[in-house]
C-alpha cells in the first residue's frame, strides 16, 4: 500500500442486511481498508431490526479495517432510509425499527393521503406522496397498533441518524434523510407542524436537521469504536442520496440503482412535487434535489425466481410472449402494496431459462416506467445510463437495462458508491470541498460503458397491458398469515 496523500476519512453503508466501512485516501479517493459485517431482518408480515445489531456491526466492520480506522480524521453515516427508530429516556430502542420494506402501513398511507389535502396537498408540501415506505406512516401504524410503543417513545430517528447520534451523543439528521420521513416539508426545508399534529408526533422528539458542508458534531468519549475522541463526524445521509455523492452526480445524469430494492434518480435544480406519488421529491445531501422512483422487487425477487427454479441467476432465454410481474413482497412503483407475484403467458414449451427472464424484465420495466418522470424535461435522452448495485454486475441485467432502455449503460467500476459518497462527505468537511466534487475528483464514476441497442417497444408494451389488465388482481391481499 502506498503512502497516504491525504488524511483518512471513513464512509460507512448500513442498509437493509449488513454494513459496510470503508477507510479512504481523502487526497486521492484510494480505498485503503475495508469490512462488513451483517445484520439480521425479521420475515413474516414485517420487515424489522434490532438497531443495536447495526452498531454491533459498524463495530465488526471497523474492526475488520485494522490500524487505519484508528488514523481516521473525519467519518460520515451512509443508511438505509425511511426506517422508524424509536428510542426511550436512556436512548435505547423501544422496538426494532419498522424499516422501508415494512409494507403494514399501507392502509395509514392512504389514509392520511385523504385526510390532509389529498395527493396534490403531500406532493407541494413535502415532494412526495406517502407510500408505505415512508416513516409518517409508520408512526401512524405505530399508533393504531402499539400504542404502549409509542407512549415509551422519547425519540424518533432514522436508522443513519441512530449510528450517528451513538458517535456524538447529539440528536442529527440531514435534509436528503429527513425529506424521506414524510414529515419534512421541502418548501421550507424544516419539519411541518400541521403533519406532525396530525399524527400525533412532537417536533422536540426529532433530531436536528444538519445543514450541507456543516459539522454534525464529534466523537464522544463513551464508545466502543476505534475513533479518536474529537473525530469529526458529517452530517450523513440516506442511501440514495450518500450513492448519488459517490457518483460525483451533476444535474440531468441518470442512475438506475440495482439492489435488493431498484432505484431510478438524477440530481435536479428543481424542487420536485409528483402528485401521482411515482416520484418521490427527496433532497440530496448538497442543496439540490433529488427526484426518485423506488421498487420494492429487484435483485431479492429474481434470485428468488431463480432458486425456485433451480436455476444460475445468468441462465436467461429470450421470453416469447412471457410476462411476469415479480411483486413478491407488494410493490412500491407501481403503487401495489398487497400484490403478489402475477404470470401471465405461460404455454407447454415454457422453459425455465425463458420464466427467468421475464422475472427480470417486470423488475425492470417498473423502474423504466418512472425514468422520464425523475429527469428534467431538458435532460439528454441519449446520456448512459448509470448502473449501479449488486445487480449492475451481472450480465442479465446489464442486457435487460439496454433493450428494454434503448440507451447506452455505463457501469462504473466503483462498487461501494453508499459508503464511498459517505467519505467524500467526511472528506469535504477537511477540505471545504462540496462532497460531489471531491467524488469527482477521484473519478468514481468511471467504468466501461455498453452501446445502445434498438428499444424492445414490443416487451415494454405486452408488460404495461398485463399490469393494466390484472390491476384488481393485484390490488387485492393475498396474503394469508
Amino acid at each position: 500500500m502506498s503512502a497516504a496523500e491525504g488524511p483518512l476519512v471513513v464512509g460507512v453503508d448500513s442498509s437493509t442486511q449488513s454494513t459496510k466501512a470503508l477507510v479512504v485516501d481523502a487526497g486521492t479517493g484510494e480505498i485503503v481498508a475495508s469490512g462488513q459485517a451483517p445484520h439480521t431482518v425479521s420475515s413474516g408480515a414485517g420487515r424489522e431490526s434490532d438497531p443495536r445489531q447495526w452498531w454491533d456491526a459498524l463495530h465488526e466492520a471497523l474492526r475488520l479495517c485494522g490500524e487505519p480506522a484508528r488514523e481516521a480524521a473525519a467519518v460520515s453515516i451512509g443508511g438505509q432510509q425511511h426506517g422508524l427508530v424509536t428510542l426511550d429516556g436512556n436512548g435505547e430502542p423501544v422496538r426494532p425499527a419498522l424499516l422501508w420494506n415494512d409494507v403494514r402501513s399501507a392502509p395509514q398511507a392512504r389514509r392520511l393521503t385523504e385526510e390532509l389535502g389529498g395527493a396534490k396537498f403531500w406532493a407541494e408540501r413535502t415532494g412526495s406522496v406517502p407510500a408505505a415506505s415512508f416513516t409518517v406512516t409508520k408512526w401512524a401504524w405505530l399508533a393504531e397498533n402499539e400504542p404502549e410503543a409509542l407512549r415509551a417513545t422519547k425519540a424518533v430517528r432514522l436508522p443513519h441518524d441512530y449510528l450517528t447520534e451513538r458517535l456524538t451523543g447529539e440528536g442529527t439528521t440531514d435534509r436528503g434523510d429527513a425529506s424521506g420521513t414524510g414529515w419534512w416539508a421541502s418548501a421550507t426545508e424544516g419539519y411541518d407542524e400541521e403533519i406532525l399534529a396530525r399524527v400525533g408526533l412532537d417536533p422536540a422528539l426529532l433530531p436536528r436537521v444538519v445543514r450541507p458542508g456543516e459539522i454534525a458534531g464529534t466523537v464522544r468519549d463513551s464508545h466502543d469504536l476505534p475513533f479518536a475522541k474529537g473525530t469529526l463526524v458529517a452530517a450523513g445521509t440516506g442511501d440514495n442520496a450518500a450513492a448519488a455523492l459517490g457518483l460525483g452526480l451533476r444535474p440531468g445524469t441518470p442512475v438506475l440503482s440495482l439492489g435488493t430494492s431498484g432505484t431510478v434518480y438524477a440530481v435536479s435544480k428543481h424542487r420536485p412535487a409528483d402528485a401521482t406519488g411515482t416520484v418521490a421529491g427527496f433532497a440530496d445531501a448538497h442543496g439540490d434535489w433529488l427526484p426518485l422512483a423506488c421498487t420494492l422487487n429487484c435483485t431479492l425477487a429474481v434470485d428468488r425466481l431463480a432458486a425456485l427454479l433451480g436455476l444460475d441467476r445468468e441462465a436467461v432465454e429470450p421470453t416469447a410472449g412471457l410476462t411476469l410481474l415479480p411483486y413478491l413482497d407488494g410493490e412500491r412503483t407501481p403503487n401495489l402494496p398487497n400484490a403478489s407475484g402475477l404470470l401471465h403467458g405461460l404455454r407447454h414449451d415454457t422453459t425455465a431459462g425463458q420464466l427467468l427472464q421475464a422475472a427480470y424484465d417486470g423488475a425492470v420495466h417498473s423502474l423504466l416506467g418512472a425514468l422520464d418522470l425523475v429527469l428534467d424535461k431538458d435532460a439528454d435522452p441519449s446520456a448512459p445510463l448509470l448502473l449501479i448495485g449488486g445487480g449492475a454486475r451481472g450480465t442479465a441485467w446489464q442486457q435487460t437495462v439496454r433493450r428494454l432502455s434503448g440507451r447506452p449503460v455505463q457501469i462504473p467500476e466503483a462498487k461501494e458508491l453508499v459508503a464511498l459518497g459517505a467519505a467524500a462527505q467526511a472528506a469535504g468537511l477537511l477540505t471545504g470541498e462540496d462532497p460531489a466534487a471531491v467524488a469527482r475528483r477521484w473519478n468514481t464514476a468511471r467504468g466501461p460503458v455498453l452501446d445502445a441497442v434498438e428499444r424492445d417497444d414490443a416487451t415494454l408494451t405486452r408488460i404495461a397491458g398485463v399490469l393494466s389488465d390484472a390491476a384488481p388482481l393485484l390490488e387485492r391481499s393475498t396474503h394469508t398469515g
